[in-house]
């Protein structure tokens, strides 16, 4: 997916403050239990909903180029990402289902957009038959998002998703990477969005939005369905030096 009467709100924020989410429940990191080995279950209660509706193994390779082009050993972004290590090399050998915080941890700490892991959605054919093939649909605790569009601008890539958040549900997420920026425009229902413990609330035709390079929050008090539409905002971030160097004699 602000300002508080005791302190100022956060620049890049807008919107109506909102009644703090309650009982969130998840973990502003995640430790990677929530994963699941893609075969389904035998019996039983169903298995965790998978983060997309894209493949598994693609976003493994695509996560396992991104990790490999930037020189970072899979422990080390396993550590920084706050995810178990096996989950990771579950992920990037495609046995394993992540959750969607799981995949917002990955890609803030590699540092680029949603759609560099999950992919992008293919292009309207021209003849106006529509899209030429399946659009990501990512997948949270309480959120669905629909990738409409992803277009760049100098130093910055941007993402268009439609939201479906269901009534009663809560959702935290990580944050991003310094600088993204959320903004939400809700068309039904009510929201509760924003930093985690201070959201904005945004009705039918308002508009909110934060930075969310902090846990952020999604929450629907009310008891119909909210549908939105959420740009994200993501300046280019500059390839991380390496946290050691080699001395020259």
């Amino acid at each position: 997916m602000d300002s508080g009467a005791q302190s100022p709100r956060p620049a890049g924020e807008t919107g109506t403050p909102a009644r703090p989410a309650t009982d969130t429940g998840t973990p502003d990191r995640p430790t990677g239990d929530g994963d699941t080995p893609s075969r389904p279950a035998m019996g039983g209660s169903a298995p965790d909903r998978p983060a997309t509706d894209t493949g598994t193994p693609d976003i493994g390779r695509r996560i396992r180029g991104l990790r490999e082009e930037r020189g970072i050993s899979l422990s080390a972004l396993a550590r920084a990402a706050g995810v178990g290590k096996a989950t990771l090399s579950g992920l990037e050998n495609g046995t394993r289902n992540p959750t969607l915080d799981t995949l917002w941890a990955i890609t803030a700490e590699l540092g680029v957009p949603l759609a560099m892991a999950v992919g992008t959605p293919p292009p309207v054919d021209a003849g106006g038959s529509g899209r030429t093939g399946g659009i990501p649909v990512v997948h949270g605790t309480a959120v669905e998002g629909t990738l409409l569009q992803v277009f760049e601008d100098e130093g910055v890539t941007y993402e268009l998703y439609r939201l479906v958040i269901r009534a009663g549900t809560t959702q935290v997420s990580p944050a991003h990477h310094e600088g993204v920026t959320e903004h939400v425009t809700v068309f039904a229902g009510t929201l509760d969005a924003g930093p985690a413990g201070a959201p904005l609330r945004a009705g039918p035709g308002e508009h909110i939005s934060w930075r969310s390079d902090v846990p952020h929050s999604y929450a629907v008090p009310g008891d119909l369905d909210v549908h939105a539409s959420l740009l994200i905002r993501y300046p280019r971030r500059r390839a991380r030096r390496p946290s050691w160097t080699r001395s020259h004699s």
